[in-house]
């Protein structure tokens, strides 16, 4: 307490801009107060009951009424929009699909900034262009509020486990403050930088990822053209210098592992469309920063042509499917 008392009392030698950052920073790290969590997804609801688990009260809403309702019998609040979710919580957690759908969440006509609270924190934990994270935080400041972009990685498995990765950028001093819930979802939490940081972070990640996926589907479908069995083929790599995260924990042969994606006709998991969409934000930095991504382009060219051949709501890991059964003209 003495030292949330210090914090607090340090406020007062701040300047005045700063009034909204302190608002939130003296907010009791101890406090249950509710905290609203607005995107009920594949990702966004095992999230939530992870907060709720915590013994924090969530009040949410969604556009699926479905996806409400399922969690309303967990024990949440359901109200009917984003701005009735802002009027009752001063920390909102966003999960939503892509930029356009941020965009309307947080600045539509009933949106979270139409009745925000001065020193609301507001952490945004959808993979978006960095420019938007940049937007609604200028936005949010604008409000008397702080945004904060926290996009995942993880997956599903981890949602539901909470042991997500999470990217964090924003002002360094609501650090804590957000770290305090994120850590009710995530196994780690890093701190990366200013606003947009954390999405630049994940970006990253994404396009590693999927030119490592198809890596391993090319080096799979290969070994089984060869003769080789699929099980000692993944046996073999994993023991080998060519061991990666898709050939060892989320292989992408059906057959080869249970509990993924490929055990189960590529359903669930991250998507195709979703990758296709973080490897076009990779492909669009790329060009304005005038940095060469050969692989990661091929990557996204690779998953663009999988969502024209009806791989779109099959996981990332269906490249192998792909490559295997459509081909790559």
């Amino acid at each position: 307490m003495v030292a949330l008392f210090r914090g607090c009392r340090n406020f007062y030698k701040r300047s005045h801009k700063h009034v909204a950052l302190t608002l939130v920073s003296c907010r009791s790290m101890a406090s249950k107060t509710p905290v609203g969590f607005i995107g009920l997804g594949n990702m966004g609801t095992p999230m939530a009951r992870n907060l709720l688990k915590h013994g924090y009260p969530v009040i949410a809403t969604d556009v699926f009424p479905e996806s409400c309702k399922e969690f309303q019998d967990s024990g949440a609040q359901i109200l009917d929009c984003p701005a009735e979710v802002a009027d009752k919580a001063d920390r909102i957690i966003t999960m939503l699909p892509s930029s356009p759908n941020v965009i309307e969440v947080y600045t539509g006509p009933n949106g979270i900034l139409k009745k925000i609270k001065k020193g609301t924190l507001l952490i945004d934990s959808s993979t978006i262009d960095p420019a938007v994270s940049k937007e609604m935080a200028v936005a949010a400041e604008k409000m008397g509020a702080v945004f904060m972009d926290a996009p995942v990685s993880g997956g599903v498995g981890a949602a539901s486990l909470a042991k997500l990765t999470f990217m964090v950028g924003g002002v360094e001093e609501e650090f804590n403050a957000a770290q305090e819930l994120l850590t009710c979802m995530g196994a780690n939490v890093v701190y990366c930088g200013q606003v947009g940081s954390g999405q630049a972070a994940k970006i990253c990640n994404n396009m590693l990822l999927a030119i490592g996926m198809i890596g391993t589907a090319e080096t799979m479908n290969l070994g089984i053209r060869l003769g080789l069995d699929p099980k000692l083929l993944a046996e073999i790599l994993n023991m080998s210098s060519g061991r990666c995260w898709s050939s060892d924990k989320y292989n992408p042969v059906p057959g080869v592992m249970e509990g993924v994606p490929s055990a189960n006709n590529y359903q669930g998991g991250f998507g195709t469309k979703l990758m296709a969409k973080d490897l076009g934000f990779a492909q669009s930095t790329a060009t304005s920063t005038r940095t060469p991504i050969p692989l990661g382009s091929l990557a996204h060219q690779i998953y663009r042509a999988m969502c024209t051949h009806g791989y779109s709501n099959k996981d990332f890991s269906s490249v192998f499917q792909f490559l295997r059964e459509e081909g790559v003209q």
